[in-house]
């Protein structure tokens, strides 16, 4: 520790936050002056980094107006939608501070709880705190129900380098910690593996959530499912051992059925049936190659998108300033 207060940067991906940006940086104005936490801790917010996401609404020009407004506000433009992920990314190396905290645009997040995170961080001294709803999540219970298993297999597959608390994407982390993973971080891997390939120790502080600012419509059934399928692909080799296994267990039942009917033949009666078990079993072992088929080519996808260069995410000046002669007709 030092006489210094500790710096804090915010990283908003902004997707879909027109009506909700200008709310949550005005709470967190209240933190650019130096706070304390309760443990005695000194602190302020060093900057706000909004990572625009090329979002349906005009959240392009809140964040230009929020940026001419305070000083403190830095925007981050990519060049083209790239996700949550790689967008939160981006605005990580955008960051220069002690510690980085990683908020929703949404208003979900009350930035007053930042304190606590830091208490808890010094405490355990943890590189990483999430924080971890202590109330209900404000969506449907399918929704509820999915996420919670999507996090229970997630840490399943990560094993001893995964998190023992669920992640979120509210969370503190290291400054160093978080810009060498963003800058390192490959297409199609979640930022929560990353950084449980990288951090020894994550912790969690029980946070209320409040009610989104507006309608959660960005996540569809089908794309928390492609949500859901890359984070199994990016947590590593684990589903092709798994895949492995299926095979070998397939293996020594085919190999013990294969006894059995040879000592019925020789023992006992032999009837000409078996037409219906045939075809069962033919689908059935055509489905798990298929399955493993189709989870080899995803890695090997994931490889050849990383060897032929392509970006995580590729940030780029204001999308306004490549047509200079048209900002007086906007």
């Amino acid at each position: 520790m030092t006489d210094q207060p500790i710096s804090i940067s915010v990283v908003v991906p902004v997707y879909n936050g027109e009506k909700t940006l200008r709310g949550l940086v005005g709470e967190i104005s209240a933190l650019t002056a130096v706070q304390h936490t309760s443990s005695g801790l000194e602190y302020f917010v060093e900057s706000v980094v909004l990572a625009w996401d090329h979002g349906p609404d005009s959240s392009d020009d809140v964040i230009r107006e929020l940026a001419a407004q305070y000083d403190w506000v830095r925007p981050v433009w990519l060049s083209r939608n790239f996700g949550q992920h790689p967008a939160t990314c981006a605005g990580i190396l955008a960051t220069g501070s002690d510690w980085i905290v990683t908020i929703d645009e949404d208003g979900q997040h009350d930035p007053s709880h930042i304190g606590e995170m830091l208490d808890q961080a010094y405490q355990s001294r943890s590189q990483l705190v999430y924080a971890s709803p202590s109330n209900a999540p404000p969506h449907g219970f399918v929704r509820n129900v999915g996420s919670k298993m999507a996090k229970s297999i997630f840490r399943w597959l990560m094993g001893n380098s995964g998190a023992d608390v669920d992640f979120h994407s509210f969370r503190l982390i290291s400054g160093d910690v978080g810009r060498i993973v963003a800058s390192s971080i490959g297409p199609g891997v979640f930022l929560d593996v990353a950084l449980a390939w990288a951090v020894p120790k994550v912790d969690k502080v029980d946070i209320p959530m409040r009610t989104e600012g507006r309608p959660a419509r960005s996540y569809t059934t089908r794309r928390l499912a492609s949500h859901f399928w890359r984070l199994v692909l990016s947590s590593g080799t684990k589903p092709l051992r798994v895949v492995a296994g299926i095979g070998l267990v397939s293996a020594f039942l085919g190999f013990g059925l294969g006894i059995f009917y040879v000592l019925n033949r020789i023992f006992g009666d032999v009837q000409i049936q078996g037409w219906t078990t045939i075809m069962v079993g033919a689908l059935m072992g055509g489905g798990l190659m298929l399955l493993s088929l189709g989870i080899i080519a995803e890695y090997l996808g994931m490889i050849a998108a990383r060897s032929m260069g392509r970006s995580t995410y590729l940030v780029v000046r204001d999308p306004r300033l490549a047509f200079p002669g048209m900002i007086e007709d906007d």
